[in-house]
Parts: C-alpha cells; structure tokens; sequence
C-alpha cells in the first residue's frame, strides 16, 4: 500500500502529474487493504433500542480485509478520500434492515457477485481516487487516471434498464447494497461508476459530493424528478444539510427560488451564503406538525404555509423538496401549490408517511418518488462541479480511523453540509490540479468549511 502511496504523493507535485501517475501500472497490487465494515455477527447488536439510542461508532470498525478479484468490466481504485452519507448511517444501525441481506441476494446473482456475500461489509458509497487497475473489456479508464466514483451499481442484462438505468431490476447502491464500498484504502467498482475528477477541487471536496449532488440532480433537475424550470418556488428541507445544500445551489443555478427550511440560526446563515434570500428558520420558529406521536397538527401545516407565502409574496411552492419523511411529509403535501409536485428521496425520519389525501387529490398534486440518480444524470451532475456552477458543501473531514464519529456526528444531525474522511490521503488539501481554476472559485468551496 506505501508504494501506491508513494507514487501518488511523488505525482503531487510533478508538472507531468498525469504521467507520473501511470506509473501505478507496475505497481503490484497488495493482497490485503484497510477498511470500514459492519460485522454480520454484530448485527443484532441495537436490538431493543431506539433509532437514537444506536451508535455508529459501536458498529463500524477499521480492520485489514482481502483485496478482490477485478473481474471484466471493473476496476479496482486507490481511495483517497471517501465521504458520510446517511446510507451509512442506516448500515451501521442496522436499519431498516441489516444490509447482510442485500449481500447475499447480490451474491446469488452470478459467480462473479458470489463475491460479495461475506461476514463483513466494506461500506461507503463515495470516493475519490486513482485507478489502480481495470478489468476485461474496459477501454475508456486504465491505471492512473484520476477519478471519482458515483455510486450506481447495475447489472444492464435486461430491457428495462436501457431507458433508465434506475428502473433496471438488478440496480444497486455501490457500499449499501454491495460490497467493497468506498471508505477504504482501496475500492471496487464497475468501470462505469467511473467519472473524471474536478481539477480544482482536493480529493476530499471532490469526494463529497458524489452521492447528494446526483440525487439532488435527479429529483430538482430531470425530467425523472421534478424538471424545474426557471421561476419556480422550491421548498428546501434541510436546506443546509448535505443534500438540502446541493438542491439549494441547483434552485439557484437553474433559475428557480429556494424557500430554504433550517433548524438553527448556523445553518440560515449558511443559506445566506449560498445565495438564497428565503430562510425560514423551522426551530426558531417553534413549528410543531405533529401534536403527539400519533396524531399531526394541521393548524401547523396551515401557519407554515402562511409563512411560505408571506416570504414568496404569496406564492406556494411548485416543488416541494422532501427527504426528512415522516415528521414532515404531511406539511409538504399541503403546502404544495395546486398542481404541485412533491418529490421524495429518503426518509430520514421515519418511513412510514402520513398526510391527508384530500390535499394531494383534490389539488391535483403530485408525489414522485426519486432515488439516486442514471448514469447521465451522475456525469451531468458531475460536469456542474468540474464547471464550478454547484459546488461543495464540505464542513469537516475525518481520519478513516475516526469514520465511527464521522457518522455519528451525521445520525446526531450535528454537522453542516457534506462530513468527508481521508483514507489513503495522509493529509486535507492534496490533489488539486488546476490552481487558477481554484483561485477565483476558492470562496465558494470553502463556505462551509469548518461551520
């Protein structure tokens, strides 16, 4: 492993940066790597608990696992960054379920995916990094290149994934639903996770915004999601949070005007620099929408949408931007506009939504549900970052032997923007290629830095 690190590190500076990388073509790759996994035996180990009462950090450990195969149409990566995203969360949780179940089905589709049904699961679905070495049959990456990973893992065998690779039957989260995930030393993926690195951007910005950035994409921008267009109110849960944060910036980059929703004066003011104007700060402002476990309180949807329109001067939102779930859900079917769309990514929250139906139906309302992003979306969200129009929202980053903290620190909702980890980085700034390029973005990249 020191002499794929030695080579990286000798390129850093090296003004042939890129042939200096080919090097790791002769390189001899190592039998074993470190990396962040949840144990099969340890996956009872929350029961009886409450989601808050689970910790990360009981779960997730660093420990040396074999390096796999490169089978045909793959590549194996050396990680030099990776980022938190809330799949890990769930994986280290255990919930909804133990992703041990995802691995086995996954192993059963082929002798080649038999090898991801293991005791241990290699999580992480972002990354930044350096090809190491490809598979049979890809031509497009080779040993060198720089990269980052999206996180789509799909089989393409039959019909139904050629229109839209997120309909195809064996479509996956690389690291949530398969293993060898990207919070490791080394990765695998299928070579067409594979995109180009942004120049300007270190390996832990451009590892961050992978998994968000493509998802925000799809449920804002696609004619998957919502297709906004230019004048469109958009209301923004989490607006400052690490998928909030990238549908904040695509609001504003595509015309459209974000209602930002917030939890603390912090995360407002993060807002503000963005460049969104509406902020309703939801903590400060003591919104309620559930009265008791059971049971919402419409008078709260009905004050929350008075607050929409007196920010908007009296315009409800086109879109509503949903991933919280349960505590929210029923205040984003009302406040829509007539004709409205809600789209829906996750349930941060809770899974089981209720609203009232009336709202939806009588309205002519929409609800879409979106999740992750196809390989056009991922690369045209990808081109908005390498072009410097949507850019990271990375806060903090952590050392890979910290990563237990790092999601702790996101279930606890405890952190601004995108949290990232280093993993074969020894330190925070390397990787940056075009220095000019940086300079007159620098502002914008590092709003979010240590808030």
């Amino acid at each position: 492993m020191q002499q794929i690190l030695d080579v990286i590190m000798e390129a850093e500076k090296a003004p042939d940066h890129a042939e200096q990388l080919r090097k790791l073509s002769g390189v001899t790759i190592p039998t074993t790597y470190e990396g962040v996994v949840v144990r099969a035996e340890e996956s009872t180990m929350f029961d009886g608990l409450s989601t808050a009462e689970k910790d990360p950090r009981k779960a997730l450990h660093v420990q040396e696992v074999p390096t796999p195969e490169v089978g045909p149409g793959e590549a194996l990566i050396a990680v030099m960054a990776s980022a938190i995203n809330y799949n890990t969360v769930w994986t280290s949780i255990f919930e909804p379920m133990s992703t041990f179940g995802f691995l086995k089905r996954y192993g059963k589709v082929s002798e080649l995916t038999a090898r991801h049904d293991l005791p241990y699961h290699v999580v992480g679905s972002d990354a930044a990094g350096v090809v190491l070495k490809v598979g049979a049959g890809v031509t497009r990456w080779k040993a060198g290149d720089q990269i980052v990973a999206h996180c789509l893992s799909v089989e393409l065998e039959e019909a139904a994934g050629h229109d839209d690779t997120m309909l195809d039957p064996q479509q996956r989260i690389w690291g949530f639903e398969t293993n060898f995930g990207g919070l490791a030393q080394l990765a695998l993926v299928k070579a067409n996770q594979l995109m180009p690195k942004p120049a300007h951007l270190t390996w832990e910005e451009a590892a961050s915004p992978g998994l968000v950035n493509s998802t925000a994409y799809r449920q804002l921008v696609s004619h998957h999601g919502a297709n906004m267009k230019q004048g469109d109110v958009v209301l923004i849960w989490g607006a400052s949070g690490g998928l909030g944060s990238y549908a904040t910036q695509m609001a504003l980059n595509g015309g459209a005007i974000p209602v930002c929703v917030v939890s603390s004066p912090d995360k407002a003011e993060l807002c503000h620099r963005m460049g969104a104007e509406l902020v309703i700060d939801r903590a400060a402002e003591g919104y309620k929408f559930w009265a008791d476990k059971h049971t919402q309180d419409p008078s709260e949807w009905k004050r929350f949408g008075a607050r929409i329109r007196e920010l908007t001067g009296g315009e409800d939102p086109d879109i509503v931007f949903e991933h919280p779930g349960r505590e929210t859900f029923g205040a984003s079917v009302f406040v829509a506009k007539r004709g409205g769309t809600i789209v829906t990514c996750a349930s941060t929250s809770g899974y089981e939504h209720q609203y009232d139906n009336r709202y939806l139906w009588m309205s002519l309302k929409r609800i879409i549900g979106s999740h992750f992003a196809n390989y056009r979306e991922a690369w045209e969200a990808n081109r908005l970052i390498d072009l410097g129009r949507i850019h990271p929202t990375l806060s903090k980053t952590f050392p890979m032997d910290q990563t237990g903290q790092a999601a702790y620190d996101v279930h606890r909702n405890a952190h601004q923007g995108k949290v990232g980890v280093l993993c074969l980085a020894p330190a925070t700034g390397l990787g940056v290629r075009d220095q000019e390029k940086r300079s007159q973005l620098l502002n914008s990249i590092t709003r979010f830095s240590g808030v």
